[in-house]
């Protein structure tokens, strides 16, 4: 079996849930740490140097980047959202150990440092911030705040680290780390059918849409379902609908993507009026202009102001290194391979939002479906990816 098909097998069982077959692998959980020890054991297996940033973030390293760098990094992470799929993440980090055995049994001795990076609490499905370990790298996300934020069981961030080993107190920009990247590399499964249009099992990205999560606290009064009048009521759902049909028809009237995934409901019971619902908003598109209005226009209806929880404006990659790894990703089908938008966000938006120099590679993804159990790339897809990896790396280390 190749590393690639036996480091799959290994990842396969890891956070799946039974009744779903969707996976759970939340930041700072035992899950997480499961995975965590995973990608050591991965990294000790190829002679690699392990080091831990002050976020949590995982780098594992062949050759010296503090004497010889800054170096070439690539990876992933490892985390999910509820129930998602098992491509998003552990695809790029499986593929970057991969393919430096691919490139290991060419004979290629790369010219400068090269990592494979497994970052933290990507998705943030945990504690409610997207790309968490790459915000807390690059200080975009305050430490306090992130210390302070809480999971749906009362649990912080900084609780839920110590519990796993890790000092909360260093969190902060770590600039140490960031010297050591000279460049930041990403393959990721296609989060959408952009691929599958075009016939290409690889593609490069030219840009991520500006995105956003917003909090939307809704208050009313508690109240007997069956002896209240509804002249009597003061029900958040009544405003939660609204919001949700103007985030919809905002999006459509914008150009924009609005969703409401997340509620909770207070005291949430069947026969009890709602005190108070809290509410998520995600919005993306290819206007930061459009999503903003999106925003204020579900602010506006909700009757209520929201609580910005996180943000990233628009991220274009670099136009050189992009081109150039087209050409490269494209050599054995005579062109350059597509290059393409992406509403997702990724550890690679923000790294290019900190001024380190990064790209992009996604593997098709069949169903188009990303979040869910049903998010696929096919074997062949799979190792067609690796192997773009491999020669992106030869070109660029």
């Amino acid at each position: 079996m190749s590393s690639f098909g036996s480091m799959w097998a290994d990842l396969e069982p890891v956070g799946r849930h039974s009744s779903t077959g969707g996976y759970r692998r939340f930041a700072w959980t035992a899950v997480d740490a499961t995975l965590r020890e995973w990608f050591r054991g991965e990294a000790e297996r190829r002679g690699l140097d392990l080091v831990t940033d002050r976020a949590g973030n995982l780098w594992a390293w062949s050759g010296n980047p503090d004497a010889d760098g800054p170096g070439l990094v690539v990876g992933s992470h490892l985390d999910s959202v509820p129930d998602g799929g098992a491509f998003d993440g552990p695809l790029g980090v499986v593929s970057a150990f991969a393919a430096l055995d691919e490139l290991r049994a060419r004979g290629f001795v790369p010219d400068r440092p090269l990592g494979i990076a497994c970052f933290a609490d990507e998705e943030g499905a945990r504690f409610g911030v997207a790309c968490a370990g790459s915000r807390l790298l690059t200080g975009v996300l305050d430490p306090d705040r992130a210390r302070a934020l809480t999971d749906d069981d009362g649990t912080t961030m900084a609780e839920a680290m110590a519990t796993a080993g890790h000092d909360a107190a260093v969190l902060g920009r770590d600039e140490e780390t960031l010297r050591r990247v000279g460049t930041f590399l990403e393959l990721h499964v296609e989060q959408g059918r952009g691929l599958v249009d075009t016939g290409d099992p690889v593609g490069v990205a030219s840009s991520i849409w500006p995105h956003g999560r917003w909090r939307l606290d809704l208050r009313g009064r508690a109240d007997h379902a069956g002896t209240t009048r509804l002249a009597d009521r003061d029900d958040p759902m009544l405003a939660l609908v609204g919001a949700i049909s103007v985030a919809r028809a905002s999006a459509e009237r914008h150009g924009s993507l609005a969703t409401v995934g997340k509620l909770r409901v207070r005291p949430n019971g069947v026969n009890a009026i709602p005190s108070e619902v809290t509410a998520w908003l995600d919005a993306r598109g290819p206007s930061e202009d459009g999503v903003r209005s999106v925003v204020a226009e579900v602010a506006e209806a909700a009757g209520t102001v929201p609580a910005e929880e996180s943000w990233t404006s628009s991220t274009d990659f670099d136009a050189g290194l992009r081109d150039r790894l087209a050409a490269v990703v494209g050599e054995g089908a005579g062109m350059p391979a597509p290059v393409l938008p992406t509403g997702a966000g990724h550890d690679a938006g923000i790294l290019s939002a900190a001024g380190v120099e990064t790209a992009m590679l996604f593997v098709r993804n069949p169903t188009g479906v990303s979040h869910s159990p049903a998010e696929h790339a096919e074997p062949a897809d799979c190792l067609a990816g690796v192997d773009a990896l491999a020669r992106a790396i030869e070109a660029l280390a």
